[in-house]
């Protein structure tokens, strides 16, 4: 597996390091799991930006919005 140098704050490094020590596990192990979190919650997001026409539905719906367009009741939405 390919390292990489991430400089951390020293007061948020500090507080890694405790929370290390008292889980018993390395810091790196912490940042890894902290990486694997983060990239699990942009799935989606990622999901999303890899089809323009989603992308293009949202921004015309950003622009409705913006140049306010009454949005639809639920009754009036389809299934």
């Amino acid at each position: 597996m390919a390292t990489a140098t991430v400089r951390i704050p020293a007061e948020k490094r500090d507080v890694l390091r405790i929370i290390a020590g008292i889980e018993r596990t390395e810091m790196k192990t912490i940042l890894s799991d902290l990486i694997d979190e983060y990239i699990e919650r942009h799935k989606e997001t990622l999901d999303l930006l890899s089809h323009p026409e989603w992308v293009e539905a949202i921004e015309q719906g950003e622009a409705e919005v913006d140049a306010g367009v009454p949005g639809k009741g639920l009754d009036e939405l389809e299934d």
